[in-house]
């Protein structure tokens, strides 16, 4: 046994965290990942630091907020990444092997994993070590242009991206050696194009499928570049909205068939003897629409279907508790792994530890009162009656919903309680209660019998601004570094004790 815990993060992509049995979801879409969450501890409360993939990744990776980042968009350059030190380098130093099996999308190269098997997209896999028959898969996959099938998958599972991934998680595992082992498992399902092969196809019906929050009709009518999109869709795919029940019960079905993976994977683990030694971690790193507001993907706002994410840790040390109060996110999990292999939190990492509280010692309550989120590339957004060059020819067959409009501006959310606020660049608040109001859709900012409310989740969200401005570079003068990286402590306004 190694004196430090293998570890293994798996994420997925695109994935919301309510679309699951212990939700209230309908079917159960992951049996195995969420019987691994109750074994360890099951955040209900754990957000994104931005609904993009390439800045979330980043994000994780390096414990930093996207505007300490500098990665606001997928198209960042690698070497524009503002950072200290990252997760694998940290790894590394302390004796682990650096692995990926799967989907990268970060700042991360080939060359910083000792076992990359990629490059995986969310079309192809690596075409030289495909065989025929993956070859053929891929090419249907991307001749499918990131639309919803409406039919089942005509290839086998075995060549379905996530099973190829999978295999290469096996043979990272077995030849790994007798070091630690860090693995980055991360599958690029269940994104776009949704398509999925029988049995996932049929496992559940459009008529199983939930009541959805919002429309396309009240999506144009909030305006700016929520219509921008909804506009964008129906030009692209129109009457796409339509079959959405439909689009819902293939993204469940590709949901299940990567728990399948998922579980062939722990199994293997189970078979080597390695699971009692090895701390998975379950997340996403964004949501999906999946029919809510008459949109799919992604694109436009903070909605809570975008940005609140599953988020599980089980193995050695960690208690069993589902935990329903406390806010999290993916830029805890650096420090928090830090913390567990007993080394020093690097400098500029802006997120906080949660290993005390899953180890079940005493942490401040205070500190997990709220979360934060942003978007934006920043200056003005664009309006709906605007076209800004695409990457994408706008007029061509391709749809982007990540394009310089949905992602033009800068928005911030704070979540504390019930309550969640946004604010634009603009000076545009928006008050929502979600315990009556999940979808979003009646806004309370104006309202006089909010005021009070309004001014505690605006003083929230100064706080968090504030505490997420980058620290970096340092250059003479010693900073105070809270211990853990808790800054509020309950029954006090001082940061946490100096490390």
């Amino acid at each position: 046994m190694n004196s430090k815990p293998n570890i293994v993060l798996v994420m997925t992509d695109q994935q919301r965290a309510d679309f699951f049995a212990s939700e209230g979801f309908p079917v159960d879409t992951m049996p195995r990942v969420e019987a691994l969450g109750r074994s360890g501890m099951r955040f209900r409360h754990a957000y994104t630091p931005t609904p993009v993939c390439t800045p979330a990744r980043a994000s994780l990776m390096t414990g930093r907020f996207p505007k300490a980042t500098r990665v606001k968009q997928n198209w960042s350059p690698r070497e524009n990444v503002t950072y200290a030190v990252d997760l694998p380098r940290v790894l590394r130093a302390a004796g682990y092997t650096i692995n990926l099996a799967g989907k990268n999308h970060s700042h991360l190269a080939p060359e910083d994993f000792d076992f990359h098997g990629g490059p995986y997209s969310h079309t192809d896999g690596p075409a030289d070590r495909a065989t025929p028959l993956e070859r053929e898969f891929d090419q249907w996959l991307f001749d499918l242009d990131h639309h919803v099938s409406t039919e089942p998958t005509p290839f086998p599972l075995s060549t379905q991206l996530c099973s190829r991934i999978v295999d290469d998680a096996i043979r990272c595992v077995d030849d790994n050696g007798e070091a630690p082992f860090f693995l980055w498992l991360s599958f690029p399902e269940p994104h776009n194009p949704y398509q999925a092969p029988e049995p996932y196809f049929s496992m559940f019906s459009p008529g199983e499928m939930p009541g959805r929050l919002g429309s396309r009709e009240s999506t144009i009518a909030r305006g700016g570049q929520w219509r921008w999109l909804a506009d964008l869709f129906e030009r692209k795919r129109p009457g796409y909205d339509a079959d959405w029940r439909r689009y819902r019960a293939v993204y469940a079905g590709m949901i299940r068939m990567l728990d399948d993976q998922i579980a062939r994977f722990l199994d293997h683990l189970d078979a080597k003897g390695l699971s009692e030694d090895t701390v998975v971690i379950f997340v996403s790193d964004h949501g999906d629409y999946a029919g809510d507001h008459g949109l799919q993907r992604k694109g436009a706002g903070l909605p809570e279907c975008l940005i609140r994410v599953p988020m599980s840790f089980t193995g050695p040390g960690v208690v069993a508790r589902d935990n329903g109060t406390d806010f999290v996110s993916l830029v805890d999990i650096f420090p928090t792994v830090c913390e567990m292999i007993g080394s020093p939190i690097p400098a500029g990492v802006q997120g906080r530890s949660l290993w005390p509280m899953l180890t079940g010692a005493d942490y401040p309550k205070r500190e997990f009162d709220s979360i934060y989120s942003e978007l934006g590339t920043g200056d003005l957004p664009y309006g709906p009656g605007e076209r800004p060059e695409l990457h994408f020819p706008y007029e061509g067959r391709k749809l982007d919903e990540l394009n310089a409009a949905t992602q033009s501006g800068n928005l911030k959310m704070v979540r504390k309680g019930d309550f969640k606020l946004t604010f634009d660049v603009m000076g545009r608040g928006g008050l929502f209660d979600l315990s009556r109001d999940p979808g979003e859709l009646h806004d309370l900012y104006g309202d006089p019998g909010h005021a009070a409310k309004r001014t505690e989740m605006l003083e929230a969200l100064l706080s968090w601004t504030i505490r997420t401005e980058d620290s970096l570079p340092r250059a003479k003068y010693i900073p105070k570094v809270a211990e853990h990286g808790w800054y509020w402590l309950d029954g006090d306004d001082n940061a946490g004790a100096g490390q």
